[in-house]
């Protein structure tokens, strides 16, 4: 025959659990004694603090790998990608020549990206180097840091400055655009021969909707003396080159598709798997009321 067990009542039941928390009988703190307590304690200060050296000396030994002046992996851009300012999400550049307020931001990122590229800034940090070959500045056993930088002075870009023409010609509906080459460190591009940018209608039937274009510097050329780069960490005061694009007489009110690429001896531009491999195409469109 089963015997009901009998049931505690609440005053029993926190009997027995202030006594678990502490028993004054065996000077037990939750089942166990202060030694029992500190043995714990120890073991465990012990394991973590050997899981702690473990790791500090892991990260030791793996930064004595690494300069902290050069990425390890240099592999992610074979192929120099480019890009263009203003820069817009979907690379697309629409105003009405009417509304102000359409354009005015296009000016303020112009105004924004041009600054570093001011005259007195350039002579200030930047080196005047002779054009036609590379700046190569090796380390020779002896660590050449910061590297130099030469000077590309914002008045090479003529008209598309914004020094003469405050609104960069996107109030006439004449606007500029920058193309710039993105940056790779220790690449000399152009295999030590000329290289430009040069833009075109992407389909040849709108190339005479596109109208005419002026490039600065003259033709779009890109001279080797900015080439090679060090990296962020070690060319502090590097301004890369760029390429105005000057739309002289677009037709309003129609998309124009557009394509600019490098022209250089070792930057391929035509991996259908990647539209930015030496090449970046964008919208433009100039509407008038």
């Amino acid at each position: 025959m089963a015997v009901e067990k009998e049931k505690k009542t609440c005053g029993q039941l926190m009997g027995e659990w202030k006594e678990f928390v502490w028993n004054p009988r065996t000077h037990q703190f939750m089942g166990r004694t202060g030694s029992s307590w500190a043995l714990i304690l120890l073991f465990y200060l012990v394991f973590y603090g050997f899981l702690t050296a473990l790791f500090t000396l892991t990260m030791w030994v793996m930064l004595q790998t690494v300069d902290p002046n050069i990425p390890k992996y240099q592999d992610r851009l074979a192929i120099p990608g480019m890009m263009i300012r203003p820069k817009t999400e979907a690379l697309d550049i629409t105003y009405n020549v009417t509304n102000t307020e359409s354009w005015e931001n296009y000016v303020k990122m112009l105004n924004g990206f041009l600054e570093a590229y001011n005259d007195s800034r350039q002579v200030a940090n930047n080196e005047f180097c002779p054009p036609g070959r590379y700046f190569v500045q090796p380390d020779n056993g002896v660590m050449n840091y910061p590297k130099r930088a030469c000077q590309f002075n914002r008045t090479m870009l003529g008209s598309c400055s914004g020094l003469v023409d405050t609104t960069y010609g996107y109030r006439e509906g004449r606007p500029c655009i920058l193309v710039k080459m993105n940056r790779v460190i220790n690449f000399f591009a152009g295999a030590n021969k000329t290289m430009n940018i040069s833009c075109a209608a992407k389909k040849e039937e709108d190339a005479l909707k596109l109208g005419d274009i002026e490039m600065f510097p003259a033709n779009g050329n890109i001279d080797l003396m900015y080439f090679p780069y060090y990296g962020k960490r070690v060319h502090v005061n590097y301004t890369q080159p760029v390429v105005a694009v000057k739309f002289l007489n677009l037709t309003a009110n129609f998309d124009h598709n557009v394509e600019c690429k490098i022209n250089a001896a070792n930057i391929a531009t035509n991996d259908d798997r990647d539209k930015f491999a030496g090449r970046v195409s964008f919208k433009i469109r100039v509407d008038r009321e």
